[in-house]
């Protein structure tokens, strides 16, 4: 009788080779960005200024590490410009994120006034490079969540400004801007984009914090300013009112004293003692209010002055976030 054959176990063995690379492959498919961030975050330290914005922003090790794979540079106004053109971004904050997780630039900003600024900024910019990485059925539920709060929680005029600014000028972004700006703007958030939240920040209200507190700087002098105009205007009115009156009180003294003039010239010595007294009276209250509208205008020149240094500040903050280069 004739020896069984031994069964032939290379096939087996391709099998199993095979399907390994198979899981392999699949693996690597899985988790390419996973691998690509691994590949630019290799060797990476971030800049002590990049590493502070981390931490103050809460993020958490998955925000973090995407804000580092895209080398963050905090950059002063004419690099700032050169990378990210007039027009990238239009929001208070200052900073701009390149797709494809291909880098993030922050305008860097020195003002003590507006600490903060640049925390908020990278927060805003790191949001984009987190949402550009949604994939399509995570974008549709967290597009649905951010459309939602959008047409029936927000309250907030400034950010719905914003939102309409975006409207204009990136109407293929909104959602997506949406996305950052509730994030780092609006303190109180649906539970649903509260918790959604969680997975870039472990404290995302101190990121609103701050964003509200650089925001008072130019609210409040605004306000004031505004406050003033109002002000001004009514003090312009009453002083054109009684330069009015006053004028026409100069008109009258002047002719009383030709008539006591001529009273005199003529030896109508009665008639013209008898006029003194409310000639004098009427001079007595010209003098009154000529005072009183000297007192006027002073205030009035005072409060310009103060008006006028606040706008001044305002510009100047305002030119401090912006990335327009100005000759110094």
């Amino acid at each position: 009788m004739p020896p069984k054959p031994k069964p032939k176990r290379f096939k087996s063995r391709t099998l199993v080779v095979v399907s390994f690379w198979v899981v392999v492959a699949g693996l690597l498919l899985y988790n390419q960005q996973g691998i690509a961030d691994a590949w630019k975050l290799h060797g990476y330290q971030p800049p002590a200024e990049v590493a502070s914005l981390a931490t103050d922003n809460t993020f958490t090790l998955k925000a973090r590490d995407v804000f580092y794979v895209n080398h963050p540079i905090v950059t002063a106004q004419k690099e700032f410009a050169d990378n990210c053109p007039s027009g990238t971004e239009r929001t208070v904050v200052l900073g701009c994120y390149h797709g494809d997780q291909a880098g993030i630039y922050v305008l860097k900003v020195t003002d003590a006034r507006l600490q903060g600024v640049e925390q908020v900024t990278s927060a805003h910019e790191m949001l984009h490079a987190e949402y550009d990485r949604l994939s399509s059925r995570q974008k549709r539920s967290v597009d649905a969540m951010l459309n939602d709060f959008y047409a029936h929680g927000l309250t907030d005029d400034t950010v719905k400004q914003q939102i309409d600014d975006y409207k204009k000028s990136e109407p293929k972004d909104v959602v997506n801007e949406m996305h950052s700006l509730f994030a780092t703007e609006v303190k109180m958030l649906p539970a649903n984009l509260e918790n959604y939240y969680q997975r870039y920040f472990t404290n995302r209200v101190h990121v609103v914090d701050l964003y509200n507190q650089y925001e008072a700087e130019f609210t409040t002098r605004q306000a004031t300013i505004k406050s003033d105009d109002i002000q001004l205007s009514a003090m312009k009115a009453q002083i054109d009112s009684s330069e009015q009156s006053i004028d026409k009180q100069s008109t009258s003294l002047d002719a009383q004293r030709v008539q006591l003039d001529r009273l005199k010239a003529s030896g109508s010595i009665q008639a013209y003692n008898a006029a003194v007294p409310a000639y004098n009276a009427a001079v007595d209250a010209y003098n009154a209010q000529a005072s009183a509208l000297r007192s006027l205008i002073a205030r009035y020149n005072q409060l310009v002055d103060e008006r006028n240094s606040i706008a001044a500040e305002t510009n100047q903050l305002t030119a401090e976030i912006s990335n327009q280069v100005t000759d110094k």
